[in-house]
């Protein structure tokens, strides 16, 4: 097994096999990164003159970059992945099992029903990846390594115990085991959900069953054969899931296919782009007309003034939205300075004015492909647009702020629109605890969902808060009917959220039930990073929405619904288009 110090004798083990014609097992290559170098000169220094006939060498490694690429191309390659799909998860692990395992500890019964569900939850976080941000925020790595010590940690309590320790069994495998993998807070409220949904008494009633379909059950097995009673039960399960085992609605399979197509145009594109040199080769005319486009377009908005506005909206102690206004400003001016730099530049170098260099090629063939140059990118706001309609949101974004300098504070803000809209959620607060005298921190929201999906028919501000609009939801819709969440409409992916109050109140009490707590962000991918000011780079804030289903306790101790959380139900700024 490859580390620190183990060079040497590995080098010594290839050289002696070489003459002795005997086998070499190297395991973990990425974790001895520093020797790869040595492994790939003795590969290389490799002769059917010098080597024993009967000489072979295995190397064992997970994804790695600095893996020598002339070992690989020389070797035979084999790869160990996941089975794929729900029924093919069971099957590899209940294979491995026989009646001897399945009657283990001194509650065989209560075992195996409680083993089946461990390993229906173990295949469910495996198969919720193939859903992309809809399932886990982050696709995450889960092996067996993961199913084998929860299953030690089952058969041991399950001894211990008199009665199921349905809590401890949870927090277990959901937190420690599996969740020491989960990097994204909201991620740990989803796999905390999903193991509830495995781990408790009802699954010892007769045919209980896992979905609302009835497909998937907690089966009856045979106490002298339970081994056989499994597997012929696997073999009756359907070869692929549906979403509602995972507790999503069937448009996830749309979204599923979607992000699958669009992987694989990204890709042809890409290997299209490359083909031509000097910015793109024959699109060149292409590229061309889609600058004039852009330059048009930017040339009619232009850069903020930032002084006039600051004299115009002056820093006062009443109101925080004139920072914030300011501030934005100057974010859109970064990125409208580099494009009026660039565009032009990369104009004439189409023309051959100027020597195309390697940026404003890497430039040109992003335009040939409807992809957002990275130059542009790096001053950006998050965004998943291609290149058309990404234009067009900042233009709308542009006319936003230069509405709102013209005629004054908007009566209803487009959250959409601001570059970063922590800073105008806390002003929108410390507005309110100046006007009162009150500490920030004493300051939470309440949300009122408003009877209308449009701003335009709201002609008054609000007398204490915000007013916000275009947000969109997937994986649920606002339903005005019942004035709650409510299942997506067939084939349509993503839903307007109603204009929103956002009410700020001192000493708020938490709501005790009938509520969603919806995470917003900024992008569909859903993932960010912490930035230097502690705010993640897509995660927004929680809302708490009405809603009509069951109420249930998240992985925090508070009221949520847990069938919204499982199903990955989540409100966004921006879409793809």
């Amino acid at each position: 097994s490859l580390g620190q110090g183990q060079g040497p004798k590995a080098t010594k083990m290839i050289e002696e096999a070489t003459g002795k014609g005997a086998w070499v097992y190297l395991q973990n290559c990425h974790l001895f990164i520093s020797w790869l170098t040595e492994l790939e000169r003795l590969c290389d220094a490799l002769s059917p003159e010098h080597t024993h006939k009967d000489f072979r060498l295995w190397l064992t490694s997970m994804p790695c970059a600095q893996f020598p690429v002339s070992i690989l191309q020389n070797g035979v390659k084999m790869t160990n992945e996941p089975p794929k799909g729900l029924k093919a998860n069971l099957k590899s692990v209940f294979f491995k099992l026989d009646d001897d395992s399945l009657n283990a500890t001194a509650k065989p019964e209560a075992y195996r029903k409680l083993l089946f569900a461990l390993v229906f939850f173990h295949a469910s976080c495996q198969e919720r990846r193939k859903f992309g941000p809809l399932g886990w925020n982050v696709p995450y790595e889960f092996n067996e390594t993961d199913l084998d010590i929860s299953r030690s940690q089952l058969e041991l309590f399950l001894n211990t115990y008199d009665e199921v320790p349905y809590r401890v069994l949870c927090f277990l495998t959901s937190y420690i085991n599996y969740g020491g993998r989960v990097t994204d807070y909201i991620d740990i409220r989803t796999i905390d959900v999903i193991m509830k949904s495995f781990y408790k008494p009802e699954i010892f009633e007769k045919d209980y069953a896992f979905d609302s379909s009835g497909t998937y059950k907690s089966i009856e097995a045979d106490p002298e054969a339970p081994h056989a009673s499994y597997m012929d039960y696997i073999e009756t399960l359907p070869l692929t899931a549906g979403p509602s085992i995972f507790g999503m609605h069937e448009n996830a399979n749309i979204s599923c296919a979607f992000a699958e197509a669009f992987g694989m145009f990204d890709t042809l594109l890409s290997l299209e782009a490359s083909g031509g040199g000097g910015g793109g080769g024959g699109n060149d005319d292409v590229i061309a007309r889609e600058v004039d486009v852009i330059t048009e377009k930017l040339s009619k908005r232009g850069a903020f003034d930032i002084q006039g506005i600051q004299m115009q909206y002056p820093v006062v102690y009443e109101e925080s939205m004139n920072t914030v206004l300011a501030q934005e400003c100057i974010r859109y001016n970064k990125l409208v300075g580099i494009m009026e730099l660039t565009l032009p530049e990369l104009a004439k170098a189409l023309q051959g004015l100027v020597v195309m260099s390697g940026e404003l090629e890497a430039m040109g063939n992003s335009i040939a492909v409807a992809g957002v140059p990275s130059a542009w990118e790096a001053k950006a706001y998050p965004s998943l647009k291609p290149l058309g309609p990404w234009t067009d949101d900042l233009m709308e974004r542009l006319d936003f702020i230069r509405t709102w300098i013209s005629e004054g504070i908007p009566i209803t803000f487009w959250i959409s629109g601001f570059y970063f809209p922590q800073a105008f959620l806390t002003g929108s607060m410390q507005n309110f605890a100046r006007a009162k005298q009150f500490p920030i921190d004493t300051i939470a929201f309440d949300f009122i969902m408003l009877d209308t999906f449009s701003a335009d028919t709201i002609k008054e501000k609000p007398a204490d808060g915000v007013y916000i609009r275009g947000l969109f939801l997937e994986g649920a819709r606002w339903d005005p009917d019942i004035r709650s969440l409510n299942d997506s409409r067939p084939k349509q992916l993503f839903s307007p959220a109603p204009v929103m109050h956002l009410a700020p109140v001192k000493d708020r009490v938490e709501p005790t039930g009938g509520i969603y707590r919806c995470p917003i962000y900024k992008v569909l991918s859903r993932r960010g990073v912490l930035s230097t000011t502690g705010h993640s780079t897509n995660f927004v804030m929680w809302i708490e929405m009405p809603s009509n289903r069951a109420d249930g306790k998240n992985n925090d101790g508070k009221t949520d619904q847990l069938e919204w959380a499982k199903g990955g139900v989540a409100a966004f700024c921006s879409l793809k288009f």
